[in-house]
């Protein structure tokens, strides 16, 4: 049970340090992960000895060690998303025939959401989504749709402040409270959508694929023109979300 609670914490050491915008003291650290400041101490320094954290001296502060970098890049290299998830995209981008879309897949990283495949339907359209593209993922209908899956404590360790929050186009969610007004809206309809929130004129729908843990894994999304997908036909897109996301999350190991 220990050894569990450990690996919990420094997961979330990590979490955090990935979603916030530089180096963390240790007692910030704490705070946010509700663990005493002298087990956290012990803990980054147990970290630190595995190159997952490195300490900076001059500012007091915590940041992410090499050792993140090098696991990074073997998933990079190992690709399970990519190679279980790229059929789905095709097939998706395949079945919505003559809309002018992007179908993509994203996941979670901090508080930004990292896509790793997209691909157009034949009827041309420009959209600021490609591979290896960061936004934020609360103003992302793929980010919000794995926000609505994570732990309230999560999501409320991803945005701390008013200051985490991204303004692009003067919508979206700006707080902790709108955000979790907007998460439970989209959980209650089955998936997120978000209008104009990144690019004016631009609108995104997006499921979450879970794990077998029941944790979001990805995000498999379609962005569009606003002003060429009415109410019903974004509620036509969502029907081809759903069959595409349950056969990745059943491919990721869900029940």
């Amino acid at each position: 049970m220990a050894d569990a609670m450990a690996a919990t914490r420094a997961m979330g050491v990590l979490r955090t340090l990935a979603g916030a915008p530089g180096p963390l003291s240790a007692g910030t650290l704490a705070r946010r992960l509700g663990v005493p400041r002298s087990s956290m101490y012990h803990l980054l320094a147990a970290m630190a000895a595995n190159g997952f954290v490195v300490h900076f001296p001059e500012e007091e502060r915590w940041g992410l060690g090499v050792s993140v970098f090098e696991v990074g890049a073997a998933y990079l290299r190992h690709d399970p998303l990519e190679h279980l998830g790229r059929p789905l995209i095709h097939r998706l981008a395949h079945d919505l025939g003559g809309i002018a879309a992007v179908a993509h897949l994203g996941v979670l990283h901090g508080r930004e959401t990292l896509y790793l495949l997209r691909e157009a339907t034949p009827a041309p359209v420009t959209v600021v989504v490609d591979v290896g593209v960061r936004l934020p993922a609360a103003l992302t209908a793929s980010g919000r749709s794995m926000l609505a899956l994570l732990p309230p404590a999560q999501v409320r360790a991803l945005y701390p402040s008013r200051e985490a929050f991204v303004d692009r186009t003067g919508s979206g969610p700006t707080s902790l409270s709108s955000l979790r007004r907007v998460l439970a809206k989209e959980a209650a309809r089955g998936y997120a959508e978000e209008d104009g929130f990144v690019v004016e004129g631009y609108a995104s729908l997006a499921m979450a694929a879970v794990d077998r843990t029941g944790r979001p894994a990805a995000s498999i999304g379609i962005t569009f023109r606003s002003d060429r997908v009415d109410a019903s036909g974004r509620r036509e897109l969502a029907r081809h979300l759903t069959p595409v996301v349950r056969e990745l999350s059943r491919r990721l190991g869900a029940r």
